[in-house]
């Protein structure tokens, strides 16, 4: 099966450092493996509304929605591009990923079955030295590929905060070179493992 990779940009700012990071590591993928890059900033989700237990979910076709939907179920490795935004996801991100609980109930989409096996990567620039700050962010994707029976590749951190500074970032420039060529374990949840995974 061909690879097919969905960058998903969740800055609020474009060519901010956290999509600088995404695309160097992206420039070391095979020449053969798709990408598809969408910018969350410039196709927008409503609100996520929570009506699982009482409403029958329909598969958007149109909008936002249903280009996020078609992206997503094509993928066999989203990655999700989101700068540490008081430790943890953007607002962007966290409504997309709000929406998987609505598709994970959507007649006929085996939404959950169809990402079962797949892989979930992140990419994050935070402003902090001391990366611990972002184990909320990772804690989030991880978790969320444990629930979805997902591969869980870690992610990658760079150190940014004006615009280009990651680039300055000699360790996360060499992560960016090989990220995307490791294996990805499983997802885990914590009380199912006795080691982390770890940041790359």
């Amino acid at each position: 099966m061909t690879r097919h990779y969905l960058f998903l940009l969740g800055s609020s700012r474009p060519d901010g450092n956290t999509e600088l990071l995404a695309r160097r590591a992206a420039e070391q993928l095979p020449t053969d493996v798709e990408q598809r890059w969408i910018d969350l900033a410039e196709h927008p989700l409503p609100d996520f509304e929570d009506l699982r237990h009482d409403s029958d979910h329909v598969r958007p076709t149109e909008g936002s929605a249903g280009l996020l939907l078609d992206a997503t179920l094509a993928a066999t490795d989203i990655v999700i591009a989101s700068p540490l935004y008081w430790y943890s996801l953007s607002a962007p991100v966290k409504r997309y990923l709000d929406y998987w609980s609505g598709w994970l109930r959507t007649p006929g989409l085996d939404f959950k079955a169809t990402l079962a096996g797949r892989t979930l990567w992140g990419v994050t620039a935070l402003a902090h030295q001391e990366r611990e700050v972002a184990d909320p962010l990772i804690g989030s994707l991880s978790n969320s590929a444990a629930y979805m029976g997902m591969r869980f590749g870690g992610v990658l951190l760079g150190n940014g905060s004006k615009p280009g500074d990651v680039l300055k970032d000699t360790e996360a420039l060499a992560g960016a070179k090989t990220f995307f060529a490791q294996e990805a374990p499983l997802a885990r949840f914590p009380y199912e493992q006795t080691d982390t995974v770890p940041a790359r």
